[in-house]
């Protein structure tokens, strides 16, 4: 949650509460000379595949993957970079400012920022996605593919969000008016509830579909099927606040419409991993209240690979120092890592009215040890347009962060400050061979870690396999039983099936089929139970050959 002031073209500067920046496009002799420098070509490629299949990032556990080993980030949030551009004329000499993005992504790789928090939402005429109920803007999507292939040329991975609770950009309160319902607090709660509004979940659900199955109209790749794309989120700081003092605890209903709505992107993209973006309030962390929100509840949802939190703690209503930041940090690390069985994304954060180097430098390492498995700082901006969070390119702060940045990527087993890898380039890719679940290479040296969620009646695993051999196999089959009567509803990263007690996970075809010498891979399911009878299997064989468990 934060706060700022908002530029819309020839309207004049004025405060609202929750609200951005976004601004115009730069002048000519700036897009000139950017262009100089930059001189990003992307071109049409109508028959391009989708990149490998091992370029895409996974959850192992309750840490993220990249290629078959762990994957820790540093990364950032760009609030406006979907407004660079005039929003009129020619879709690619004047609706879109290509050299300002690129500009901006250069930046952001020069300050080694890995992942990059975004928005791919707005009802708004000025470079809406959707400016009416179901009418979807080409030149608006034309222009998300340019950002999509300029972040891949500059090697940074995409955290795109699909709507917003405030009021930024239109937001819910906009599919509230299109059913003929206020928006504002407390009224935005009707979103999440069908019975109040049915066509806020249509709406949305078409949204999902239209902007998952588009295709690149510069690659030829589906945004289902790029790697550039490392996650979505559902919406940015969901809540379903203020309808009664047990939904504020219980987070019944948002659950609901986050279980709903992760199964739905889940049947669209298998591919990617999907986070709902809560802020991770809640009394019991001491920072900010009960919002129908809950960390631990709403994140353990089956469809939802990773848990999210936003700390501003030098704001008025949370008034935290450095100490206990840290302490709030880590108890969301401890939480997503122990409680809900996945990695930690702190997706927003920042301070004001302090020495930012200052904090910086103390909350990153701290964030480091406690095992934070990636972060993004509240926003890299590329002009002074937000002079409470906004940094831009030179900042001092910037300097703590690249230091952040290489310990991360050293975990990650990059070193030396190496770039995180990037999806390929190439433009039609071959799969890579023998990858079919049917005939798998002879398994070797092999450990197994099987994360249990019980809830009573259902139940998540989290099966994490290590390759402790000395060659990669190549296409892979995992087996095991249930102690009991357990039986598979969803499965996710792998192919399942199963007869009576025994489960056989088959890597899927054309993605996660190979894992490394020393890496690993990582699957997940749901599925149903009987209270008390849960439990952890006993023994696993990968291709045939007996695995230890850890």
């Amino acid at each position: 949650m934060h706060h700022g002031l908002r530029l819309r073209p020839r309207l004049r500067l004025r405060p609202r509460r929750r609200r951005r920046v976004d601004r115009l496009a730069p002048t000519a002799l700036l897009l000139a000379a950017v262009l100089a420098v930059t001189g990003l070509a992307v071109g049409r490629a109508g028959t391009a595949r989708a990149d490998p299949a091992d370029a895409f990032a996974t959850r192992c556990g309750i840490h993220f993957c990249l290629n078959g080993k762990e994957y820790y980030f540093a990364g950032a949030n760009t609030y406006d970079v979907f407004t660079y551009g005039g929003s009129y004329g020619d879709t690619e000499t004047q609706f879109m400012d290509k050299a300002r993005i690129d500009a901006q992504f250069a930046h952001l790789q020069a300050d080694r920022i890995d992942v990059l928090r975004l928005w791919m939402f707005s009802h708004e005429d000025w470079h809406g996605f959707e400016k009416s109920k179901g009418v979807y803007d080409e030149q608006e999507f034309s222009e998300f593919d340019y950002i999509i292939q300029s972040a891949k040329a500059h090697h940074v991975r995409l955290v795109p969000v699909l709507e917003n609770y405030w009021e930024a950009y239109g937001g819910i309160d906009t599919r509230l008016r299109w059913e003929g319902l206020p928006g504002g607090q407390p009224g935005r709660a009707a979103f999440f509830d069908r019975t109040r509004c049915p066509g806020c979940f249509t709406s949305y659900k078409n949204y999902l579909d239209h902007a998952l199955n588009r295709v690149n109209h510069y690659s030829g790749v589906a945004y289902k099927d790029d790697p550039t794309i490392f996650a979505w989120d559902l919406m940015n700081e969901p809540r379903y606040q203020d309808q009664s003092a047990a939904e504020n605890v219980n987070g019944t209903t948002l659950r609901a419409w986050v279980d709903e709505m992760g199964a739905y992107v889940k049947s669209i993209d298998s591919r990617h991993l999907l986070g709902a973006g809560l802020e991770g309030h809640g009394s019991g962390y001491g920072f900010g209240g009960d919002e129908g929100n809950p960390f631990v509840y709403v994140q353990q949802s089956p469809y939802l690979d990773y848990t999210s939190a936003h700390p501003y703690p030098t704001e008025s209503w949370a008034g935290l120092g450095v100490d206990r930041t840290k302490a709030l940090i880590r108890s969301w690390i401890s939480d997503s890592h122990d409680k809900v069985g996945k990695p930690f994304f702190m997706g927003e954060f920042n301070v004001n009215g302090v020495d930012r180097s200052a904090w910086w430098s103390q909350l990153y390492p701290d964030f480091e040890a406690a095992g934070g498995d990636g972060s993004a700082f509240w926003w890299y901006e590329d002009a002074a347009v937000d002079g409470t969070f906004g940094v831009q390119y030179g900042a001092p702060e910037l300097s703590v962060f690249r230091a952040h940045s290489d310990r991360m990527r050293a975990k990650s087993g990059l070193g030396g400050g190496a770039s995180s890898p990037s999806p390929s380039a190439s433009a039609s890719p071959g799969p890579s061979p023998s990858t079919s679940a049917g005939s798998p290479s002879p398994g070797g040296s092999c450990a197994v870690h099987y994360g249990l969620t019980d809830w009573g009646s259902g139940f998540n695993g989290d099966v994490t396999v290590k390759n402790t051999g000395s060659t990669a196999v190549n296409g892979w089959q995992l087996v095991f039983s249930f102690p009991g009567a357990q039986q598979l509803t969803n499965t996710w990263n792998a192919v399942g099936a199963q007869s009576g007690r025994q489960v056989t996970a088959s890597n899927p075809s054309g993605y996660n089929t190979v894992i490394p010498a020393g890496g690993s891979i990582g699957f997940g399911f749901s599925g149903t139970s009987t209270a008390g009878t849960n439990g952890v299997p006993t023994a696993f064989t990968l291709n045939g050959a007996a695995c230890s468990t850890y």
